[in-house]
């Protein structure tokens, strides 16, 4: 819930040992024929890549006080754990972060689109996708992008963002393409991902889970924490992911001058 990337995908059962997807590359060509001629033959092709799964992890140390004298804080602080994995997920996919291992893509190399405070940017961005065989359907956008979004006007002066909130995430349109709103997608000049996200795959081998210890030594830094005799608790989270594109040129990055302000949590 707390991953873009996640949401607009298309999500496979992945086992912990990877697995191997197809892609069609082009399809085959028919052809008219007369009377009597030769019917023309034409074929698919088809590309693989390996798709497997990298572990994703976060500690957080608690005192048994703070468990029990701020209850309802330690239980959000506990539920929002896991959003911690999403962002570092999305932010790896949108290429902000290194990848985890050569089997994991990410849209590092997606070409740059800069936006121009016009539909200019927009258009170019629908072309670039187009040019490469994908189909935008979504765009990703930072809260400045989305503010930006605003003020645009197409070309006949009418106002190219269309705002609508909708119960499965979108903040909006953009050219009758969904758009929906993260944090995470804004790093430097990149202030949003637009893409052909039906070429996108990404798998989960067991989904997240949380494990609790008071016995165990944690590495905190430089620091050695026993946590029994501290009387502290840890809580881990963790999951295995796997993320893969078709074609990273089927997706874009949205670029302008960087103003601040987007770091943080997914909005």
């Amino acid at each position: 819930e707390n991953s873009v990337v996640q949401r607009l995908a298309r999500k496979i059962d992945l086992p912990a040992g990877g697995l191997q997807i197809e892609t069609v590359l082009t399809e085959p060509e028919a052809g008219w024929v007369g009377e009597t001629d030769e019917k023309p033959v034409s074929d698919h092709t088809f590309g693989s890549k390996i798709i497997a799964p990298y572990k994703v992890a976060l500690i957080e140390l608690f005192s048994d006080e703070f468990r029990r004298d701020k209850a309802a804080l330690y239980e959000q602080l506990v539920q929002r754990l896991p959003g911690a994995l999403g962002r570092k997920f999305d932010r790896t996919v949108f290429g902000h972060d290194a990848a985890p291992g050569d089997n994991f893509d990410t849209l590092v190399a997606a070409p740059d689109i800069a936006l121009t405070g016009s539909h200019v940017g927009y258009v170019n961005a629908l072309t670039s996708v187009a040019a490469a065989g994908g189909d935008l359907s979504h765009w990703v956008l930072s809260p400045t992008a989305e503010i930006g979004a605003l003020n645009d006007v197409d070309a006949a002066g009418k106002p190219l963002f269309l705002p609508d909130v909708q119960a499965d995430g979108t903040i909006g349109s953009i050219y009758a393409r969904p758009a929906v709103k993260s944090r995470a997608v804004a790093d430097g000049t990149t202030v949003g991902i637009a893409g052909d996200w039906s070429q996108a795959v990404w798998g989960s081998v067991e989904g997240i889970k949380i494990k609790f210890s008071d016995q165990a030594t944690i590495t905190k830094g430089d620091s050695q924490i026993n946590l029994w005799q501290r009387n502290m608790f840890a809580v881990l989270v963790e999951a295995e992911l796997g993320f893969r594109v078709a074609d990273v040129n089927r997706f874009a990055k949205l670029t302008q001058a960087a103003a601040g302000g987007d770091e943080g949590d997914e909005g």
